[in-house]
């Protein structure tokens, strides 16, 4: 995108008022999207992002400017605007970029930009109307096929040039079933970091439909749940949201580095059940939160967060790093190029455990199961969270009873790991975008089911 011996140039110049450190992040990215409502295609979309991040250090400040215009006096005005930012002094350090390839364990087959809009189409159709067929009670579904093919160039000052090329696609159907003027939403969104031949080898369309039909009955047909503290059993997969959202952002050095994080300090200390096991992984193949390299051009690595019940690492960026006097472990990410980029997870989940499902269940003479979750919130300095359950059930004498619906899930990070205490070994994952200071990012998140021993349900 942007010729070696340009980066060279312009980052000298970023760094000619004292800066230790200086990065450009160059991005080239396109965003099209299909849309289904009413049994008809609504819109066909293109989005492109296209621009420039610079951005210098000086110890533990930091400095960003961003510019859509990447010519080369663009691209020096950029450079000028940090540096008369950052403003501390004279240039230090000489720049010499030499241009290194990290590969990629990412393959993907059938480019969605290299395919017409009528074989998108086709696939979106196909999920619908096995969505909209499923029953007569289903009113309403809508459906969005996204591809993206996202271009990044990270050169810096000490001396790394290198590009990616990320290509992602999702496919997501939503459906609305009505029983006795009551409706309910079911929702089945996967994706992964490949091309259209997600379709033909992972992920079945009309399968999708189905399912986001199927939850939707369920629920209709749901009463409320009760509300009170009680075993609850989380199922695989999405469930690991709640990993990711009331322990993984307190794991990560944006909240760590500024003792913000109820985990600041205390590496080697147990902090969860010794049943828990819990890791971030950026190098799983075609995963949809995988990445070569972080946007600061550090290569992807699995890191354990923790290790049965023991804390063992953090997930770091390079400011975070300076911080916390550690290394960067491929964690540093950003939305855009005009978003400063920060520590954030790629795929976190809960490893599997030894406990069989059915003993899980077994376990439980009354409580919930909360098969799958919903969206929530989080407070990264307490850990304290609320998640809704999308899909539940009752747990009557050790077996899985009615469903119920208006569920959600109240606790503390902290003290909820400590309360997983039965963990199975059908770990799988879900897809998201993980929003935070630095944009929104695609994330998976994954569990086996699991137990928690005690926590508070809201309900009626």
């Amino acid at each position: 995108m942007i010729q070696r011996e340009l980066c060279q140039r312009v980052l000298r110049r970023a760094a000619s008022t004292g800066a230790d450190y200086a990065e450009l992040f160059a991005e080239h990215t396109v965003n099209h999207t299909v849309h289904m409502i009413d049994a008809k295609v609504d819109a066909v979309n293109d989005a492109v992002v296209a621009g420039v991040g610079i951005r210098v250090f000086k110890g533990l400040r930091s400095v960003s400017a961003s510019t859509v215009d990447t010519s080369e006096t663009g691209l020096m005005r950029c450079a000028d605007a940090a540096a008369a930012a950052l403003g501390e002094g004279t240039a230090e350090i000489d720049i010499v970029l030499h241009e290194r390839s990290f590969g990629d364990v990412h393959p993907v087959q059938i480019v969605p930009s290299s395919v017409p809009n009528a074989r998108k189409i086709a696939i979106l159709k196909d999920a619908y109307f096995a969505a909209s067929d499923y029953d007569e009670a289903i009113s309403q579904v809508s459906g969005t096929l996204m591809d993206v093919d996202h271009k990044i160039l990270i050169a810096n000052s000490e001396g790394l040039y290198t590009q990616d090329r990320q290509i992602r696609t999702r496919l997501a159907i939503t459906a609305i079933a009505e029983k006795n003027g009551e409706t309910q939403t079911g929702t089945c969104s996967p994706g992964r970091r490949m091309g259209l031949e997600m379709f033909d080898s992972v992920i079945n369309p009309q399968s999708v439909g189905r399912e986001a039909a199927r939850q939707a009955m369920v629920m209709a047909s749901a009463g409320y749940c009760p509300a009170g503290v009680m075993p609850v059993a989380i199922g695989n997969g999405f469930g690991g949201v709640i990993f990711h959202e009331a322990c993984g952002h307190s794991l990560e050095a944006s909240s760590v580095a500024l003792g913000m994080s109820e985990f600041s300090g205390k590496l080697g200390e147990k902090i969860a059940n010794e049943k828990v096991t819990a890791i971030d992984d950026g190098t799983i193949p075609n995963a949809w939160g995988s990445i070569n390299i972080d946007d600061e051009g550090t290569p992807s690595q699995r890191n354990v967060l923790i290790e049965n019940g023991v804390l063992k690492s953090y997930m770091i960026d390079k400011m975070g790093g300076r911080r916390m006097n550690m290394a960067p472990t491929g964690s540093a990410r950003r939305q855009s190029y005009a978003y400063t980029t920060t520590s954030r997870m790629t795929n976190t989940y809960i490893a599997n455990g030894e406990d069989k499902n059915e003993d899980i269940i077994a376990s439980m003479e009354y409580g919930l199961f909360a098969k799958a979750m919903g969206g929530g919130s989080v407070n990264p300095a307490t850990g304290e969270f609320n998640f809704s359950v999308q899909e539940g059930y009752m747990v009557r004498n050790g077996k899985i009873a009615e469903p119920v619906r208006g569920a959600s899930l109240v606790g503390k990070g902290s003290e909820i790991i400590q309360k997983i205490d039965m963990v199975g070994s059908d770990m799988d994952m879900g897809q998201g975008m993980c929003g935070s200071s630095s944009g929104s990012v695609p994330t998976n998140v994954g569990q086996p089911l699991i137990r928690v021993s005690s926590i508070t349900v809201g309900g009626r």
